[in-house]
């Protein structure tokens, strides 16, 4: 399985949550609503999830196992800090 694109969709309002993204896979599957959130110990990302009758709430998507989610979440993290930067040179221009 290839991550073939990574989009990016910056969140204007502060908060922990700072962009919400969508990955296509293999150019055939596309994932929306994963969002990138900056915690305590650095950026991380969620999956999309759904909130469940019992009030907790529950992924929709996620990877089966780790090294999936640490390859996921590493892409894309490199393309949310290029996305930033981007824009650090657009406001410089």
């Amino acid at each position: 399985m290839q991550i073939t694109d990574v989009r990016v969709r910056k969140v204007a309002k502060e908060g922990k949550m700072k962009a919400v993204v969508s990955i296509t896979l293999d150019n055939e599957f596309v994932v929306h609503d994963i969002k990138v959130i900056e915690g305590e110990k650095g950026m991380f990302i969620a999956m999309p999830s759904r909130k469940a009758a019992d009030g907790e709430y529950r992924d929709i998507a996620h990877p089966i196992n780790s090294q999936t989610r640490d390859r996921i979440q590493e892409m894309i993290l490199q393309k949310y800090e290029q996305t930033l930067e981007e824009e650090k040179e657009e406001v410089a221009e």
